[in-house]
């Protein structure tokens, strides 16, 4: 139980609450969802699979599992993992700050900014500057001092309390959704997919459906392969994987049951606004809705206790290889990391072209670029290893291993390659565009 809902609180986190919300507007609503759900199970699920053969194989973090199993190139592959949860968490614990900022805010002030324009306004002044900066800074001192703590003592105990509190608290804005004037709106645009802008748009809801998918279920930085070292043989990863790709979508779909209501029932436009939009969007409708401060307080609170499950996650996976590859004891490393990981996050803090820049490379490239090595890896370097490691505590196997190494080998290799190319569009597009338009502007 402790490994599941320590995988379900890295999985549940500012990808399904902070990001899911604007990026299904921003990409047609249920048109993005349908995308999204079948990037779970067809892409998510299978590659959840592949992290957690490694991890249990191994006993090890990404770094020292790849160089265990693997030889000449591929024994390096787990430098990226560490890399890339090393860049999202500079941005992460920024926007967590944010989250812990306007909980504040509902519980000392109220939100009262019914005018867009003004709400815009306060979002600017919490998502940089000095304040942003301390808020950051507080965030990972709180995740350092959990994973200082350990697995058992700090990684388990917290999650055994936050998993269960941001499900209870979804379902309990859920049900106040309902009850809204805009909810029958709102779930005919989330639920309602059209199947003629999925066509006409694949090129920009295929990377982004990937780009989610990846991100919310905590794969391609290693933390799925941390967390299987530390699993025994007797589990099975099939059905733990289920689970957690379950449960991490079902919180994802139910903040769109929180979010649209809301927005709907105050006449916003999904999907604009970028980062700042669930910010500037849910403040301004908290406003004007019965019982809005309380519902937001919950609502915004909930969110910083889910960034908090993830981002212990993250670290975790940048400690152990420290205290494994290394022999640094757990509490300097954590602390030396979360430094470290601090001072990257600082640019961040003064301008959101940073988030955008760290963001655009993580999620759209790295992500995908450290699935689909591991996909090759498990699927034509050692398949016949990850069929043995899946087999294990499954009483009925069948052909299951069989079919989830086709999988792998092909389909999922395709779709992520697409992805990938797509990503790395994306990405050039803004180094070319925004970003080169802001350091014009310098």
């Amino acid at each position: 139980m402790g490994f599941i809902l320590a995988a379900v609180g890295s999985a549940v986190g500012l990808g399904n609450i902070w990001r899911f919300p604007f990026i299904t507007g921003q990409y047609g609503g249920s048109s993005f969802l349908i995308t999204y759900l079948a990037f779970v199970a067809l892409i998510g699920f299978p590659a959840i699979l592949v992290e957690f053969v490694i991890g249990r194989r191994t006993d090890r973090n990404p770094v020292g599992a790849l160089r265990e199993l693997g030889s000449g190139v591929w024994s390096y592959a787990g430098w990226l993992f560490v890399v890339t949860g090393f860049i999202i968490l500079s941005y992460y614990s920024v926007v967590a700050g944010w989250f812990l900022r306007y909980t504040l805010i509902g519980i000392t002030e109220g939100y009262t900014l019914t005018d867009p324009t003004e709400a815009n306004a306060l979002f600017g002044t919490v998502s940089t500057g000095l304040d942003t900066l301390l808020f950051h800074a507080v965030f990972m001192l709180l995740v350092v001092g959990i994973i200082a703590a350990g697995v058992r003592r700090g990684i388990e105990l917290s999650v055994k309390v936050m998993v269960p509190a941001i499900l209870v608290m979804l379902v309990g804005l859920a049900a106040y959704g309902f009850t809204l004037d805009g909810a029958a709106a709102a779930y005919g645009y989330y639920l309602s997919p059209d199947f003629g802008t999925i066509t006409a748009n694949w090129t920009e809801i295929l990377p982004a459906a990937a780009g989610q998918a990846f991100f919310t279920l905590s794969l391609g930085m290693g933390v799925m392969i941390t967390y299987a070292s530390y699993l025994g043989e007797d589990r099975n990863l099939a059905a733990d994987a289920g689970i957690i790709a379950t449960i991490d979508t079902l919180i994802a779909v139910l903040v769109g049951f929180v979010v649209f209501p809301v927005l709907f029932t105050v006449g916003i436009e999904p999907g604009t606004g970028g980062a700042g939009a669930i910010f500037v969007s849910l403040t301004s409708a908290f406003a004007s809705v019965p019982g809005g401060r309380i519902i937001g307080i919950v609502f915004f609170g909930m969110v910083g206790i889910a960034a908090l499950s993830s981002a212990i996650s993250i670290l975790e996976v940048l400690v152990s290889y420290l205290i494994d590859e290394l022999g640094v004891a757990r509490v300097p490393a954590s602390a030396a990391l979360g430094a470290a990981v601090f001072l990257l996050g600082v640019p961040v803090t003064l301008d959101l072209v940073f988030l955008n820049l760290y963001d655009l490379l993580a999620d759209g490239i790295l992500l995908v670029l450290g699935s689909l090595l591991l996909a090759l890896f498990v699927g034509w370097v050692i398949p016949d290893v990850g069929r043995a490691e899946l087999r294990k505590g499954i009483a009925d196997v069948g052909d299951l291993d069989g079919a989830w190494i086709w999988a792998v080998r092909i389909p999922i290799v395709i779709v992520v390659i697409v992805s990938l190319y797509l990503g790395i569009v994306d990405y050039v597009d803004f180094l070319t565009g925004d970003f080169a338009d802001w350091l014009a502007a310098r």
